[in-house]
This record gives structure tokens, C-alpha cells and sequence, in this order.
């Protein structure tokens, strides 16, 4: 289920649903269904990725990093493929109770969510094997997620919203980046063509930074619509810097693969601690 990127979940519910607080529009019952819908899809798209990175050559001995279930043999590929389908699933089911808040149009999000998941990794054309997969996470897990979680509370989509999404979505694809950094090595032997393989490491290095830097102007900018007061917003945006500056000197520092295990998890952590934040300044604006 890999527990440290799951913050890439639970991240844009907490966001959408402090800005629906924010208008008045906070709807528990809905927002306790966005939670299980993003963090089904999300255990979901982890089990495709473990079958078929498995599959597909990716995932070898040679590989460092966090063990693989089905490449470490902990897992039969049968079962993980089973398990696969089972997640999404009761996605799809925690979805379909949406449909009361938000409408019919929210199957089509169901479904384009859980073909993407798959197809990150799996299908005829991997998106993940063709230097899509920051693309797909920056949309589903950043602009889709943190909106249709207000959406289906506040009934609309606001500009507030949008630009709320925006840093989600790059803190979330710095998650994907630093783990496509570690395997760049193994990545680009089995043809796993992610940007890091296709751009090279200096470029990587240059979009982490620059998605740590949207995300602190995020909260500026949000302050200066006047959510919450000017000074708080700078000050928090200031604060949050700090350890997104040790994050990129740690990924500029990375000698080896294995250098980049912990930064992973403290990514995970970082976009967490920014969702915490940005909700506690929007109740303080309030």
C-alpha cells in the first residue's frame, strides 16, 4: 500500500474540504467519501504499479529501494492483481455514494480515475513508461481531487480552488519525482521512459524547486484574496520554505539511490504538514 505516499491522498480531501469550510459549505458525510474514493484509488494505482512493474521488467534485483511485494515473491502476481481490482472497486462504490452531493457527472471522474490508476503502469500505452505519470498525478491527485472534493460540498468551483489544487498537485508530483529519481538507473534499462530518464537529473532537480516555490506562492496568493490576512500567509509560506530547501539540497546531495529512501517518505510528510497548515490558516482567516 506503500503508507508514505498516501499523503498524496488524504492531502487534497483535508484542502477542499477546509475551503468549503471557508464558504460554509463543509459537508462531513461527503467529505468522509472523498477520503475513502481518493485513498482507494491511490492504495489501488500502488497495486497495479507493484504487478506490473513486476511484469513489465521494471522492478528487478538490481533495484534499491522500498521492497516490492510481487518482485520480492511476498506477494503471488495473481493475488496483487486481485487485490488491484478489489480496491478499485470499492473506490468505484464509495464514488457512486457521492452521486447524492454532486450528480451523475461524477462517474465519469469515477472512471477516467480509475483508468488512469491502471493505466499509469499498465494497458498498451503505460503512462508512467512514457514521462506521463507527473502529468497524471499532478491532474488526479492535485486539480481533480482538491475540486471535486469542493464541488460536491460547496456546489460549484471556485478560483480559490483551482489555485489550491495547483500546489497540491506539485507537491504530491514531488512525491513521484524523487521515486523516479532513485530508480532512474533501472528505470531507463527496462525502457521506463519517466522525465528524470528522458531530461536527465539537473531538470529534475530544477522541477522539485519549482513546485516547492508555487506552492509557498500559493499561500501568498491566496492571502492576497484575501482569505486570510497578508502577514500570516507570508509568514507561513516563509516557514514552510525551510524544509523545502533541506528537501532539494538533499536531492542535489544524493549520491547513491539509497540516499533517496528517507527524502521519499519526508516528501510525503512535507505535502501533509503543507495541507495542515494551509486548512489551519483558512480557520484562522475565517
Amino acid at each position: 500500500m506503500r503508507p508514505r505516499t498516501l499523503p498524496a491522498a488524504v492531502a487534497p480531501v483535508i484542502v477542499g474540504s477546509a475551503l468549503a469550510w471557508r464558504v460554509g459549505a463543509f459537508d462531513a458525510g461527503a467529505a468522509v467519501l472523498c477520503l475513502a474514493f481518493a485513498l482507494l484509488v491511490q492504495i489501488g494505482a500502488n497495486f497495479a504499479n507493484d504487478y506490473y512493474d513486476f511484469a513489465r521488467g521494471a522492478d528487478t534485483g538490481e533495484r534499491i529501494g522500498p521492497r516490492r511485494a510481487v518482485a520480492a515473491g511476498l506477494v503471488a502476481p495473481a493475488t496483487m492483481y486481485r487485490a488491484m481490482w478489489l480496491s478499485f472497486g470499492m473506490a468505484f462504490a464509495s464514488g457512486l455514494a457521492l452521486i447524492s452531493w454532486g450528480g451523475w457527472w461524477l462517474v465519469a471522474v469515477g472512471v477516467a480515475s480509475v483508468v488512469s490508476a491502471i493505466a499509469y503502469t499498465g494497458g498498451p500505452y503505460p503512462l508512467g513508461y512514457h514521462g506521463l505519470g507527473d502529468v497524471f498525478v499532478f491532474v488526479f491527485f492535485g486539480l481533480v481531487a482538491v475540486c471535486v472534493t469542493f464541488f460536491v460540498q460547496a456546489g460549484r468551483v471556485s478560483a480559490d480552488a483551482v489555485l489550491a489544487a495547483v500546489a497540491i498537485g506539485a507537491l504530491a508530483t514531488n512525491i513521484l519525482l524523487v521515486n523516479n529519481y532513485r530508480d532512474a538507473d533501472t528505470d531507463a534499462r527496462a525502457g521506463k521512459r519517466t522525465l528524470v530518464v528522458r531530461w536527465g537529473k539537473p531538470f529534475a532537480r530544477g522541477q522539485f524547486g519549482a513546485a516547492l516555490l508555487l506552492a509557498c506562492g500559493v499561500l501568498v496568493a491566496l492571502a492576497w484574496r484575501g482569505l486570510y490576512p497578508r502577514g500570516l500567509g507570508a509568514a507561513v509560506a516563509a516557514v514552510l520554505a525551510v524544509p523545502g530547501f533541506l528537501q532539494w539540497r538533499k536531492l542535489r546531495a544524493a549520491g547513491s539511490a539509497a540516499d533517496l529512501i528517507p527524502l521519499l517518505g519526508q516528501c510525503g510528510a512535507y505535502l501533509a504538514v503543507y495541507a495542515l497548515s494551509l486548512a489551519a490558516v483558512l480557520a484562522l482567516g475565517k
